[in-house]
This record gives C-alpha cells, sequence and structure tokens, in this order.
C-alpha cells in the first residue's frame, strides 16, 4: 500500500504518547480558547496541534496522535504534502490575490481544466470555484433554478449540505446544525434515502428509488423539480452507502423530467472512495458535481463542475466571489491532484478499505452492539446499536470515540442519531500505522462493549 509510495513526511509515523490526552499545554490553550472563542464552536478532541504529516497529528505536548480524521476528509494526501507545500510556497511570493473576477490568473484556468479532465463524463464541461463545500452546494441549486427555469430542489433524509441558511435547509439533522437558526429557505423537499441497514430487509436500490421517486411526483410534481441532489455515499449522516441501483434510477429519472442531477461528492471526492468520484462506482454521470474538502490539501477550495450548457445558462456576474479560487489554493490544488495521479491514491483508498471492512466485520462479529459495518475505499464506518436491535447507542459510540482519543486515535462520530464511528485516515497512511490504530478500536470496544 501507502508504505512503498514516495515518503510524505519526515515526521516518524508512529503513535507516541508521552502526557495524558489532552496534556498540559493543550488544556492551557483550551482555557484560552474559552476565554475567546464562541462557545457556538465545537471540539472534538481537545489536543491542540503542532504538526502533521503522513498518518499522524503531533500535539503542543508531544503526543503522536493516528490521525483516522484527515480534517473530515481533507488531507486525503496528507498533511504538508511536498508537492502541495512547495506550490503554496511558490505562489505566495509571486502574489496572494486579486480577485478572479476583477484580473484572472492562469491557476484558476488550469483547476478548472484539471476537474474536466477527472470529474465523470466525457462531455464538455464548465467550472465556477468557490471557498467551500456550503457554498459550492448553494451554487450548484442556484445554477440549476437559473438553467431549468424551476424552483424545486429535492433533498434526502440523513442528508448533509452545509451550515448557510439554504444548506441548513438541505441538511436534514437538527442538532447542532438547525437548531433555532430558522427561518430557513422555501422550495426544498425531502424524500426517503436506501439505508439498506434501516430499510426494509430485501429493499433493492431500484425499488427504493421508486419509493423516493412516487413521493416527488406526488408531492412537488416531476416539471417542479429543478434538481435532485444527493450525496453518493452520505457523510454527516452516517457514511450510509445506497443500495446498487438507486442512483442510476435517480440519474435516468431526472434526465426524463428534465431535472439536474446534482451530486454532491464534498466529502466524497478525490480518491476517498476508491474511485476518483464515488459516483463513478456504478458509472452514474451527474449533470452537476460539487467539490471540496480534498481537493486542495487543506488549503480552502471548492467548485461547481457540469455540463457546459448548464454552467454556461447562468448571466455574466452572476456566479463568482470574492476570494472563490484564491490562487494560492489553486497552486495547492494543482499539486494535490498531481499527488493524487502520481501515487495512485484512488487505488491507495482501495488498500486502505481491504484491510479496513475485514477488520471491521471481525469486530462485528463478535461485538454485538456493533449493528452495521459499511463504506467504501477509506471512507468506512461502524453503526453502534442496542444488542439484539437497530435501537441507536449514541451513548456507547461516544465511549468508545473517547477511549480511542483517549489511547491516541482520532476518531469521528456521525450520524442523524449520533452513534456512527467514521474513519476518513489519509490516503497516504502507512498499513502498519492503520492496524495499529484498529487494534486501538478493538481495544476500546472490547473495554466499553464486552
Amino acid at each position: 500500500m501507502t508504505d512503498l509510495l514516495e515518503p510524505t513526511t519526515t515526521l516518524p509515523q508512529e503513535r507516541r504518547l508521552v502526557t495524558p490526552v489532552p496534556g498540559p499545554r493543550s488544556a492551557e490553550l483550551m482555557a484560552r480558547r474559552s476565554a475567546t472563542v464562541s462557545a457556538g464552536v465545537g471540539t472534538t478532541l481537545p489536543v491542540f496541534v503542532e504538526r502533521a504529516g503522513g498518518g499522524v497529528v503531533v500535539d503542543v505536548d508531544g503526543n503522536s496522535l493516528i490521525d483516522l480524521g484527515s480534517g473530515i476528509a481533507v488531507v486525503n494526501v496528507g498533511n504538508a504534502a511536498p508537492r502541495v507545500v512547495a506550490a503554496v510556497q511558490e505562489q505566495v511570493a509571486a502574489f496572494t490575490h486579486t480577485c478572479f473576477m476583477v484580473t484572472p490568473y492562469e491557476g484558476y484556468v488550469a483547476v478548472c481544466e484539471e476537474l474536466a479532465r477527472v470529474t465523470p463524463g466525457d462531455h464538455e464541461k464548465r467550472s465556477a470555484l468557490f471557498n467551500t463545500g456550503s457554498e459550492a452546494v448553494e451554487n450548484a441549486v442556484k445554477i440549476a433554478r437559473h438553467a431549468t427555469g424551476r424552483q424545486a430542489v429535492v433533498v434526502f433524509d440523513h442528508a448533509y449540505h452545509g451550515r448557510t441558511n439554504l444548506t441548513m435547509a438541505l441538511t436534514a439533522k437538527n442538532m447542532p446544525y438547525k437548531h433555532r437558526f430558522g427561518p430557513f429557505a422555501p422550495e426544498v423537499y425531502r424524500v426517503p434515502m436506501s439505508y439498506p441497514f434501516r430499510d426494509e430487509p430485501g429493499l433493492t436500490g431500484a425499488e427504493a428509488a421508486a419509493r423516493a421517486i412516487a413521493q416527488i411526483e406526488a408531492q412537488v410534481g416531476a416539471a417542479n423539480v429543478a434538481a435532485v441532489l444527493i450525496e453518493p455515499i452520505q457523510g454527516e449522516g452516517g457514511f450510509v452507502v445506497p443500495a446498487p441501483g438507486f442512483l442510476p434510477a435517480l440519474a435516468e429519472w431526472c434526465r426524463a423530467s428534465g431535472s439536474v442531477f446534482v451530486a454532491d461528492e464534498v466529502q466524497t471526492g478525490f480518491c476517498r472512495t476508491g474511485d476518483w468520484f464515488a459516483t463513478e462506482h456504478e458509472g452514474v454521470v451527474p449533470d452537476l458535481v460539487t467539490l471540496a474538502k480534498g481537493m486542495a490539501g487543506g488549503m480552502p477550495l471548492a467548485a461547481v463542475t457540469g455540463r457546459a450548457e448548464i454552467m454556461d445558462a447562468v448571466h455574466t456576474g452572476g456566479l463568482g466571489g470574492t476570494y472563490g479560487g484564491n490562487p494560492v489554493a489553486c497552486a495547492a490544488a494543482l499539486a494535490s491532484i498531481e499527488t493524487m495521479r502520481a501515487q495512485d491514491l484512488a487505488g491507495a483508498a482501495r488498500a486502505i478499505g481491504d484491510t479496513m471492512l475485514p477488520r471491521l466485520r471481525a469486530l462485528q462479529e463478535r461485538t454485538p452492539a456493533v449493528g452495521d459495518v459499511r463504506g467504501r475505499g477509506a471512507m468506512v464506518a461502524v453503526e453502534i446499536v442496542k444488542p439484539g436491535t437497530t435501537e441507536p447507542d449514541p451513548e456507547l459510540t461516544g465511549r468508545v470515540a473517547r477511549a480511542c482519543h483517549a489511547d491516541g486515535v482520532v476518531v469521528l462520530t456521525a450520524g442523524t442519531f449520533g452513534n456512527v464511528l467514521r474513519f476518513l485516515p489519509p490516503l497516504v497512511i502507512g498499513q502498519e500505522l492503520l492496524g495499529e490504530g484498529l487494534d486501538v478500536l478493538d481495544a476500546a470496544f472490547a473495554e466499553h462493549a464486552g
């Protein structure tokens, strides 16, 4: 796997605990944080990072933690990846901003050229660059509405699409994302997702799609739908992998009805699932795709890429933003994409999945609280339930996560019910380090769910 790839960091790739987690220096910084940072900004693991690279993060107390989160699927190429560092340093020395809408620069165009190459489909494409996944999703809705002349947007149970007002309306989960932040944007309609663990047994992807489509046609009307927006594998909703056939059926319905099929690949994109994009797994070609997170090696950059006739339907000046396609972020994106190609990080993601999924399924066999193991490539999760039921157990999920943190492994939680452990290791993590992280996870389950 990635042990054989070119070195990505000089940091020792080891789990090393020299203080309790968090240590005294992190505790001191947390006190400063509490005095100056809004309490509305949460923290998963209260350690302050000093350096990071490969598969580890090193905190200010000298603890080296195994990173199974990648900053929520952002540093796919690893933290401070050599090509990214070099490209950013060169660009910073040249210029840091002009605003592409005022005086353009080649880096923005080059990123759009790369996106045309790597995103699904061989049709003519256009892109527009933004700063965050929420911005990308919001602009995809704008584009779809403008191109179709329609207003309704269809989204799915358990979806997560962002924290802006429109994307909060698109997101399914109330706490912590929507609670008391309304009123939300109108003309958003939610339909059932294909969720094999929680669907009636034997429901196929095609049948789940028919269920959703029937609801759209009855409650919204096909002629009113501007866009159907879906994560190919849901992220914050719990890494829900729809049954085979679900996505192709939705895409076909969109083609027949004149709606725009939008794939939100903010978390799944850029080699995370073992393909460059998750929709490729079933040969689905979206009309528009939203991108961010793993795109630029940790620099803030997002995009909407799609069919030229849809993207070009918007009037000149209708898309943009002061910082969108910042030149430093563009340089980072070009270097990240080059790294993904040179190191075959899609293949690395598949190898990570080949290691993780059997280990997690073995854990499931001996741990009744593990109700489901799912995912693809380096986007993998376990859903934790009360043994013998499908009742979510968020309390146990939290205990296992905290035990991993205390033992030097960064893991994340997710899910509408707060009962999913999700794993998003950097695609450059070594097999030995990955295996050690899974050992820690096994021990946490043995202690708290044995």
